[in-house]
């Protein structure tokens, strides 16, 4: 294994010719493809990682300076790609990767048959006619939070960001891999993702892109989907499903595989 692959954990599962990177968003890792994984193995090759400042990665190895932009991770990204030697593959980003997928395919787009984008979000922040969900205050307070008491912060945000009650798995299962992250680490990452505004190169992303949304996001409306269809640079599609939370497929498999599953196997047109 490369020091790449070492240190973002990456595991490569499965059999077949195509490969499938698996791409998870803010506060969790690769675990939360679990549910997924078992439908992949049997005909790809599924590719997981995790990001760097994910509480299982070595927080020795974040570096403030080249994680405080989203394109830090992009490059990570691509780097775990010629590591492994993947030429070509479908890429599954939740959340924040929907956008590092998007980045990475900007410089590479001959790496990625299509992008599978699971509540992404190209900026969180409201501005003159786009709606992404929060106001600066909003985002100032949660960054005082996470900052003053960090377990407290934890055991609030997650049922509000799955969307159930510390009694659901799904809800546990965000809290310990939230709660894993090192707080001070978690406060970048949060900082990065939250006053990220990608807005400005979605046209340059030309690779298919797949916009899978839950009909009820707290950290991302359902218009924001429609924005993205409407502004990526090559052609798209969207799904919204009938589910709640910010991790439909930590929440709510049973609805989101199917929808996961059938968008793999779909090909988008190219707009003429």
């Amino acid at each position: 294994m490369g020091i790449v692959e070492e240190a973002h954990n990456v595991k490569v599962l499965g059999k077949g010719n195509s490969y499938i990177v698996l791409a998870h968003g803010f506060g969790t890792d690769q675990s939360v493809w679990k549910h997924f994984v078992p439908y992949l193995v049997d005909d790809f090759r599924v590719v997981l990682y995790d990001n760097m400042g994910a509480g299982t990665t070595n927080p020795e190895y974040f570096d403030s300076e080249r994680y405080s932009s989203l394109e830090g991770y992009a490059y990570d990204l691509l780097a775990i790609l010629e590591e492994i030697g993947i030429d070509s593959c479908i890429f599954v980003g939740h959340s924040v990767s929907a956008m590092i997928g998007a980045i990475a395919s900007i410089s590479r787009p001959d790496l990625f048959l299509k992008l599978i984008m699971v509540s992404g979000s190209p900026r969180y922040l409201n501005d003159v006619n786009y709606f992404g969900g929060f106001e600066q205050d909003d985002l100032n307070q949660l960054f005082n939070a996470i900052a003053e008491n960090y377990k407290a912060w934890c055991f609030g945000f997650a049922p509000l960001a799955v969307g159930g009650d510390m009694d659901s798995v799904a809800v546990q299962e965000f809290s310990r891999t939230l709660f894993n992250m090192r707080p001070d680490i978690a406060l970048i990452v949060s900082r990065t993702i939250f006053q990220s505004d990608m807005r400005q190169v979605l046209n340059l992303v030309t690779v298919p892109c797949h916009i899978i949304q839950a009909e009820k996001d707290m950290a991302v409306p359902v218009m924001v989907s429609e924005y993205l269809h409407q502004h990526l640079g090559g052609p798209s599609i969207v799904e919204v499903m009938p589910t709640d939370g910010h991790l439909p497929q930590l929440s709510s498999p049973d609805t989101v595989i199917p929808v996961l599953l059938r968008h793999i196997q779909l090909n988008i047109e190219p707009t003429r």
